[in-house]
């Protein structure tokens, strides 16, 4: 009885250390997304009023947590049955990724004309600011179902020669490091600020360390918040162009002979189907607005 007991216990460490050595695996593989996850999560996450900050971001970390409680029993299921299927819902994925980003240069480049005249949230009434919440915490959510299919299904290829048990276990650790991880980065950038001011305020005295680093935080935030922007539409299109590089053998076939970093590689590629995407799109909502009048 108590050698079975033991033996039980050996059989859990020996399944931990393949997890682990399995995990870094994994991890390593998908450290690149994770950073651009951070990238485009922080920059989705940002633009709420100040004391609504940590509720939308709750709001978009149980989205996100959703997201994986749907994904990683999709992603075992069709790896196991239908594993073509991956390939065609990371692509589908891309796509959409690749949009979001070609549409943001696109409005920077031709902004709209009441771009200009968009009042501030703290002129807004509170049923606008409400919509405007929605509508942000809606798009993060669904930008980050994309991210998270990617980050799964990348974890899941790192294991797949491994048993099922840790296959399950890897992904899982992964799919929690994104959530958690993630998003609690994503909190400390976000409160920047009030940090600073709270350090600021730590004691009476005047141009203390406390304050020299509570003034450089409470400056720097929104030279962060407006970079992040710009980090998560190149975030979108090198994560866009990864999946159409790793998974449509003729793009990875056409462009092997140039002999560019995988990173421009992935860059350009994520922003040309991004272009195209976009006019396709546009071009069926001018037909479709002819036939509406």
């Amino acid at each position: 009885m108590a050698s079975g007991f033991f033996a039980l216990l050996d059989d859990i460490a020996t399944l931990m250390d393949d997890v682990a050595v399995m995990g870094k695996v994994a991890y390593k593989k998908t450290a690149g997304i994770l950073g651009d996850d951070l990238a485009v999560n922080a920059e989705k996450a940002s633009g709420f009023l100040s004391d609504r900050e940590l509720l939308m971001l709750w709001a978009i970390t149980k989205g996100s947590a959703l997201n994986k409680l749907i994904i990683l029993p999709l992603a075992f299921l069709l790896s196991a049955f239908l594993p073509a299927a991956i390939t065609i819902i990371l692509i589908i994925g891309g796509l959409y990724l690749a949009y979001e980003g070609a549409e943001k240069i696109y409005e920077w480049i031709f902004p709209h004309p009441h771009h200009a005249e968009t009042p501030k949230l703290e002129e807004l009434s509170e049923e606008e600011v409400l919509s405007m919440e929605k509508g942000k915490i809606k798009s993060a959510i669904v930008t980050d179902f994309i991210l998270s299919v990617e980050i799964v299904i990348i974890a899941l290829g790192s294991v797949t020669n491994e048993p099922l048990l840790n296959q399950i276990l890897v992904v899982t650790i992964i799919a929690i490091v994104a959530t958690v991880g993630v998003y609690g980065l994503v909190a400390l950038i976000v409160r920047m600020d009030e940090f600073g001011a709270k350090l600021i305020d730590f004691n009476e005295k005047e141009n203390t360390f406390s304050d020299k680093i509570g003034l450089f935080l409470v400056n720097a935030l929104p030279k962060v918040i407006k970079s992040l922007s710009v980090i998560g539409t190149i975030a979108l299109l090198l994560v866009s162009g990864g999946i159409f590089v790793h998974n449509i053998h003729y793009i990875h076939d056409l462009f092997e002979n140039l002999h560019l970093p995988g990173i421009v590689l992935e860059f350009l590629t994520g922003l040309v189907v991004g272009i195209l995407v976009l006019l396709i799109i546009k071009l069926i909502s001018k037909v479709w607005k002819k036939l509406k009048s």
